[in-house]
């Protein structure tokens, strides 16, 4: 489409979008949020973004092959999910590193999981 209104204002959102994807990612463990909401967010943006520049643009700034990218996110969701029985205790069971990650603090299984379904749903919604 060559709309120079859908031009400029993609290369303003996509970005926005995809900063606020991370935001609401992150945000999403104990407040609403998460890697649902986000990885939704994140494929308006690139949804977008394939409207304004076209498909093999849009795809070239993906980086990844959409199945990839769910079927990594899927394999992230089942091991954050088994780590807790790795760990002698209980599916699910949310496992924390001991030391603080710098400006992340303390990662777990749960934004693992999180990242999981983010990547699922924005493979899925891209596809």
């Amino acid at each position: 489409m060559n709309s120079l209104i859908l031009n400029t204002m993609t290369r303003i959102l996509l970005p926005l979008l995809l900063i606020f994807s991370v935001f609401l990612l992150l945000r999403g463990h104990y407040l609403p949020g998460g890697g649902f909401v986000g990885g939704l967010a994140a494929a308006v943006g690139f949804a977008l973004y394939e409207f304004s520049a076209g498909k093999g643009t849009a795809q070239c700034a993906l980086r990844l092959e959409p199945l990839v990218m769910m079927a990594i996110g899927l394999v992230l969701a089942v091991i954050s999910a088994v780590a807790g029985l790795l760990m002698h205790s209980v599916f699910f069971q949310a496992c924390w590193l001991t030391e603080p990650v710098p400006l992340l603090g303390y990662i777990g299984t749960p934004l693992t999981f999180d990242v999981g379904v983010y990547l699922a749903v924005l493979g899925g919604t891209l596809t």
